[in-house]
């Protein structure tokens, strides 16, 4: 019988290619910063491989998050788990269009900027605008 992945494992794994993407690096370049190849970057990325804590530590580097990046939102794929607020679907962050939107984000070198583009997309979200429309 066949194992599927763990559903934390593929979590991780989903952040760690949105991650690298957003930095714009490849599977290579990630294995090679990490010492492994692209193909075990993919297996990491599906979520078939777990990755051991010191890696994970050294990705956390190497992408330039904290540990606990990879593990946000992962309470959503655990059995039981019900979302009394009815946040985003998970799936949106799976998305090109998301992945391309924190892309140009994050392109935007300076923070003041960022900010105001943050407020603007919270604005708007809302369904109003300056004018109370």
């Amino acid at each position: 019988m066949i194992k599927s992945p763990d559903p934390v494992d593929v979590h991780v794994g989903q952040r760690v290619r949105a991650r690298r993407k957003m930095l714009g690096l490849s599977q290579t370049q990630l294995g090679k910063e990490l010492g492994v190849t692209f193909q075990q970057v993919q297996k990491y990325e599906r979520g078939t491989n777990r990755i051991g804590s010191s890696r994970l530590f050294r990705m956390s580097t190497t992408l330039d998050v904290p540990v606990a990046y990879f593990f946000e939102g992962a309470e959503t794929k655990l059995p039981g788990y019900s979302d009394a607020m009815g946040s985003l679907d998970g799936d949106a962050f799976d998305r090109q269009e998301t992945q391309e939107l924190v892309e140009a984000y994050y392109r935007i070198a300076d923070p003041r900027i960022r900010k105001k583009v943050l407020g603007l997309a919270r604005l708007l979200a809302s369904g109003v605008d300056e004018y109370g429309m």
